[in-house]
């Protein structure tokens, strides 16, 4: 890509929330009844999930813009061995890990899990660790605290389990899991992580002690649910990329409609204020479900800025944007505590610092984040011999270096375009739109 050259105006048709879009398919397992999601997001990651509960007997229907779902039959599932491949997707493999622990009938049906190369390099340890010590019967097939996985029906009993890192899909997992265990489960350490499972567990019947709240979380089990209906918001996570580069180009001004303002997701757009953009937050709507709202993002003169680590998990998918932000900022940015992006579908935090280097940014690789100073022209190649970048593979690599293009003199190009599929079909050609 070519710097733009000039200001993005409009209105960006942002798809809806990944981790919304995830629990949506998931969730159907634990239903009594006909569910329903509209705005889910179709993507390579999310379309793994509703695969998964396809092959375990769940009816699919795509009505009206809408994704309608019928929980399986229980008494007809297959018996021996289901095979499951969760491509590139963390939060399918640990949500279903929650969900099938106690879900499974006990010596009817094993369920194997497996991914891609990516995936399989993932720790699931911190997920498969806490969900044995509640009694589940999950085995490691090949290298232990890692993929493939099989699991196999169990009776779960509440556990206490104490979160090493304020991670949402271990938190979920032991939420989930706990629906089919006996006695109490708590869950504790998981912060100001996403609460999306917390609120579609609420929309189903199900309340979870502690919540709202940054504190112990806990579920006296067994429990039924009952089903959904639900509005997926537009991702803020996807939104952050053409944000930010609103905030940089000058004369841009960028509207993101029925965004999530969720306040576990929301930490992009407060670093945005503080960074000098401006940002206006207009028709909330949605609580005390999925809160949402029209957002709109203008260039401001830009400062330097600080990210530390009790803002991580309400931006940790946003952080190699915000990097991108950094390098045009008057003044030392300083990201830390973001441990967290060594273990994502790539090193992030050493992938964003190999890219950013390459076209000229001082930035400096820390164990948890980066020292990034600013302002920088970065810059590209020739048309016929552009800077290449390789984003190993990693969408959210891939999406911030095509807008730190937008900033550079000269031409950058990826050496992996297809990767965004995995969260943001169509993120290219909609950002060019928003070019004018």
């Amino acid at each position: 890509m070519q710097a733009a050259n000039a200001p993005l105006r409009g209105v960006v048709p942002v798809p809806g929330d990944k981790s919304i879009s995830h629990r949506a398919a998931l969730f159907v397992l634990l239903a009594n009844t006909r569910c329903r999601a509209r705005g889910w997001l179709e993507s390579q990651d999310t379309l793994c999930s509703l695969e998964a509960v396809k092959a375990l007997g769940a009816q699919v229907i795509h009505e009206n813009g809408a994704l309608e779902l019928v929980p399986p039959d229980l008494s007809e599932l297959p018996s021996g061995s289901l095979s499951i491949d969760c491509g590139n997707s963390g939060t399918t493999t640990r949500l279903l890990c929650g969900l099938l622990a106690g879900w499974l009938p006990p010596g009817d049906l094993e369920v194997v899990l497996s991914g891609d190369a990516s995936l399989s390099s993932r720790p699931m340890g911190r997920v498969v660790d806490p969900l044995r010590s509640m009694g589940a019967d999950i085995q490691y097939l090949e290298k232990d605290g890692h993929l493939p996985l099989c699991l196999a029906g169990a009776d779960l009993h509440g556990e206490v389990c104490r979160l090493n890192v304020p991670s949402a899909q271990v938190k979920s997992a032991m939420l989930l899991a706990a629906l089919n265990a006996s006695g109490k489960t708590v869950v504790r350490g998981a912060g100001s992580s996403r609460d999306h499972t917390e609120r579609l567990l609420a929309t189903m019947g199900i309340d979870v002690g502690g919540f709202p709240g940054t504190g112990d979380l806990d579920l006296v089990g067994p429990l039924k649910a009952g089903s959904y209906e639900v509005q997926v918001p537009a991702d803020p996570s996807s939104a952050a990329f053409y944000q930010v580069a609103a905030a940089m180009i000058e004369g841009s001004c960028l509207r993101v409609e029925n965004q999530s303002l969720n306040e576990g997701r929301a930490g992009a757009l407060a670093v945005l204020k503080r960074a000098g953009a401006k940002v206006v937050v207009s028709a909330r709507r949605g609580a005390p479900g999925e809160e949402m709202g029209d957002v709109e993002v203008s260039f401001g003169p830009l400062r330097a800025f600080q990210i530390g680590a009790p803002e991580i998990p309400s931006l940790i998918d946003e952080l190699p944007i915000l990097a991108v932000l950094a390098t045009q900022a008057p003044g030392v940015s300083l990201i830390t505590g973001a441990e967290e992006l060594r273990v994502k579908e790539s090193d992030r935090i050493a992938a964003m610092t190999v890219a950013l280097k390459k076209v000229g940014a001082d930035i400096e690789e820390l164990s948890d984040g980066w020292r990034i100073t600013g302002p920088t022209v970065l810059s590209g190649g020739t048309v016929e011999q552009p800077v290449i970048i390789g984003i190993v593979g990693d969408h959210r690599i891939a999406m911030a270096m095509a807008v730190a293009a937008l900033v550079s003199e000269g031409t950058i190009a990826l050496d992996d375009d297809e990767c965004v599929g995995v969260s943001y079909p169509g993120f290219f050609q909609t950002l060019e739109r928003a070019i004018k």
